[in-house]
């Protein structure tokens, strides 16, 4: 209640700020020094439909200055009224998704009505630049495909975690863990940068960031030697959102759901002169439900079967903010300084009954274990940015800086069968220093050659403190065979060159990346210590033929790596149940990939083809090995083993698949786009004796219709579909889910109201069936237990519904356009 009132405060604030700023002309939101003894008006409006085309662009060039001196924007009846001086202009005027008007050598000798001017639509550009407006595609790159998720009803008023959902290629399983390409060693970054808002605990993360903060998704299938090597399935860039129009702009956001949930989140910018203030702040709550059984048929006779049933009620609340200043130092270096705190608290009640079949006497036992979960993490991220446009076009010098601290505690307090059993205390902290720099220098008309630096230093410390009830005394000890403390250190300087040219209708980019990794892993409770260090050569190929304007085919090739992380490198064992113990291995090494793309780009009529084949292989994969430890434990009455899961490095994997994406706009007002993936996956590997291969093939689709009913009400469907996978122990079934959402704008499209149902069918439940040689297991899995509704409304001040381009966070590259 406290971060409501906090954030309600906050927008008060806000709002304040709006009213205390001068009205602004309607007709205009620029003003620029110099005498203005002449006023341009006009009109533009669109050029099908008739209707004004309100926050349209309009600039005056002037060669002499070699700058625009002067412009502003449309009103809502599309008119405009500009002052500027007497002289010779080029005059542009601009439109999201239009085409660009240009008109030349205009001699302004006096204030006059310059007309009524018709934009129409640029068709190449509908699949690649709206992002509040309609489309998805923005552009392709040699090493990225982007996908903007402005006006995506099914998750208005959602979070990160409902958007990457939708995006193409990449999947949300029952648990909340992301997958590109059914991979799920997928790097997710924000603003091109590693953040602890996706570090610690992404899934929970992703869950606190609303939807309305992100701009676009950067997919990156086949990353050039600009991002780093971490992630063999690719990497995942989110963009949030952040204005750079004059004045003063915004939009909020709230909304309210069933199961429980509600939020408040809301942008603003001002922008004066050199200098641009802007802020998103959120608030969410939310309450979860969802369930795990486990069904399991020992074939020895005198084990007893288990039948497991575990529902839970997860409760997360927490605000997140974003606040920055940008200063435009002159016409060609900028300097962006940024602060992001994030405080969630987190409460997770689980409630697991477990009942026993003795197959010899006939009879049942019945155990109940609670085990709620209380949680609580805070980060706060300082980051600085500098970039230097040079003369030449491209010529740009970027440099960066950020550092995070994070404190991340968990606490649990086990009842079993009534008594209270088990206190559970974990603590982490992290920090962490992120480097970058980047040059990029043109040579020639077709040519640019990039260097840079990164560096990425992370300290962490997990504190697990573990108490169990003593009979005799019934006072809780700490038991010192499971408490213990772990330092991890990494750190990781890396350097990369690439050159790119294009030659008639080929395109090229070859780069080579080197990272130089240094692990430290510092275990006092046992007084292990051991350093590691290890580095990588990592090339990278992208090439792309231009057949047609319309039609073109890329390849791709780049080796990536996956470095185990700290939890798994820890060899002190923990406990997660009373027969369930996991110990980490000091001796991991990482698992190497290299990835071939071959892709095929078409666009033709109302339709456009994207499709891929790839190919990685991996060597030195980790895998979990579960053993038995020699030691029982007794659970009701019975003695049961206790096994112990630990990561190896063991085998090797194929993977190869097919993806493609058909979209259909045949007008303005229907638009269908199609997401297909087909893999295959193969691992070869033995653990003492064990066969822990794998063949399996899968396939995944989302077709997603979306269709502007009367009134202006937009209606969009999404279905999904992930297929059944199958391995040597695993048959898991497919998954359906059905969203529906509906859409008004309102009060001239300064506001929506948007109504969402997710999982309609209430048919988003992961099944699957374990067979061994002991046993089979009967498993359903529901990370959101019912279907569930959401109704937001988003009023939007100064700002508009279709926002012009942008890079983000001053990041953007890593590639030539194509």
């Amino acid at each position: 209640m406290k971060r409501l009132l906090a954030i309600c405060l906050l927008f008060a604030l806000f709002a304040s700020t709006a009213t205390a700023q001068p009205k602004a002309k309607e007709t205009s939101n620029a003003e620029f020094s110099g005498i203005k003894d002449a006023i341009i008006t006009g009109k533009i409006i669109d050029k099908e439909t008739k209707d004004p085309l309100e926050y349209a662009t309009i600039s005056f060039f002037s060669k002499k200055e070699n700058k625009i001196v002067a412009g502003g924007i449309t009103d809502t009846k599309g008119n405009f009224s500009i002052p500027v001086a007497k002289g010779v202009y080029d005059i542009s005027i601009e439109y999201i998704s239009f085409k660009t008007i240009k008109i030349s050598n205009r001699q302004i000798t006096k204030s006059e009505n310059i007309g009524v001017f018709e934009l129409e639509i640029d068709v190449e550009s509908l699949g690649e630049v709206e992002v509040i407006a309609e489309r998805t595609t923005v552009e392709i790159k040699l090493d990225k495909k982007i996908y903007n998720v402005g006006k995506d009803l099914t998750v208005s008023g959602g979070t990160v975690s409902d958007v990457l959902d939708n995006v193409p290629s990449v999947s949300v399983d029952a648990e909340g863990s992301i997958a590109l390409r059914g991979n799920d060693n997928v790097r997710i970054l924000i603003n091109g940068k590693p953040s602890s808002l996706v570090g610690l605990n992404s899934a929970e993360a992703l869950q606190q960031l609303p939807a309305e903060a992100i701009e676009k998704v950067e997919v990156i299938t086949s990353p050039s030697a600009r991002y780093e090597a971490e992630g063999t399935a690719g990497i995942l860039n989110i963009i949030l959102r952040r204005s750079k129009l004059q004045g003063l702009n915004g939009s909020m956001t709230a909304n309210v759901g069933y199961p429980e949930s509600r939020g408040i989140s809301g942008n603003i910018n001002y922008r004066t002169g050199d200098v641009n203030f802007f802020n998103t702040s959120s608030y969410r709550y939310n309450d979860s439900p969802g369930y795990w059984y486990n069904d399991v048929e020992y074939f020895d006779i005198n084990t007893p079967d288990l039948d497991e049933k575990r529902d839970w009620n997860r409760i997360s609340e927490g605000i997140t903010t974003n606040a920055g200043i940008e200063w435009y130092i002159n016409e060609t270096a900028s300097l962006t300084a940024a602060v992001v705190y994030r405080d969630s608290d987190n409460e997770w009640n689980s409630f697991n009954r477990m009942i026993q079949f003795d197959k010899i006497n006939n009879t049942t036992t019945t155990n109940i274990r609670l085990d709620p979960e209380l949680g609580k993490n805070n980060t706060i991220q300082y980051s600085l940015n500098f970039t230097k446009n040079f003369d030449k076009t491209d010529h740009i010098l970027t440099l960066d800086f950020q550092f995070e601290d994070s404190d991340n505690s968990e606490f649990s307090l086990i009842n079993f069968n009534g008594i209270d059993t088990d206190i559970v205390d974990q603590v982490e902290t992290d920090s962490k220093i992120f480097l970058r720099s980047d040059y990029v220098v043109p040579i020639g008309e077709n040519s640019q050659f990039e260097i840079g630096y990164r560096g990425d230093f992370n300290d962490r410390t997990n504190d697990y403190r573990v108490e169990l009830l003593d009979e005799n005394t019934n006072a809780f000890v700490v038991n010192d065979m499971l408490s213990n403390v772990f330092n991890f250190k990494q750190y990781i300087n890396a350097f990369y060159a690439q050159f790119g040219s294009r030659t008639g209708k080929l395109s090229y980019l070859f780069g080579l990346r080197m990272e130089d990794t240094r692990t430290t892993l510092d275990q006092p409770t046992t007084g292990d210590f051991n350093r590691k260090s290890i580095a990588g050569l990592f090339p990278t190929v992208n090439i792309n033929l231009e057949l047609s304007e319309d039609e073109s085919i890329m390849f791709g090739y780049n080796r990536r790596l996956r470095r185990p992380r700290g939890f798994m490198m820890n060899p002190f064992p923990s406990r997660s149940s009373i027969t369930n113990v996991f110990q980490g291995n000091p001796d991991l090494d990482p698992t190497f990939t290299g990835r071939f793309e071959l892709g095929y780009l078409n666009r033709f009529g109302h339709f456009t083809l994207s499709s891929a084949v790839y190919y990685g292989h991996s060597t030195n994969v980790i895998a979990f090995v579960s053993t038995k430890t020699g030691e029982t434990a007794i659970v009701g009455g019975e003695e049961f083993p206790v096994i112990q899961r630990s990561p190896v490095n063991i085998a090797t994997d194929d993977r190869y698949g097919l993806e493609f994406n058909l979209n259909y706009s045949p007008n303005r007002k229907w638009r269908i786009n199609s997401d297909f993936n087909l893999y295959q996956f193969k691992r070869e590997g033995f653990f003492e004796g064990v066969d822990l291969g794998a063949d399996s093939f899968s396939w995944e689709g989302r077709l997603t219709n979306k269709l502007t009913l009367p009134f202006k009400i937009d209606w969009q469907t999404t279905a999904s579909y992930r297929g059944p996978r199958d391995d040597n122990q695993n048959n898991r079934q497919g998954t359906f889910t059905l969203n529906q959402a509906f859409s008004k704008d309102l009060f001239k499209e300064k506001a929506s109201i948007a109504f969402n149902v997710r999982d309609v069918f209430n048919s988003g439940i992961y099944r699957n069936k374990i067979t061994s040689d002991t046993f089979t297991a009967h498993q359903e899995i529901r990370f959101r237990g019912v279907r569930s509704y959401n109704l937001s409304f988003t009023y939007r001040f100064n700002q508009k519904k279709k926002r012009e381009r942008s890079n983000g966070n001053g990041f953007d590259g890593g590639g030539m356009d194509m």
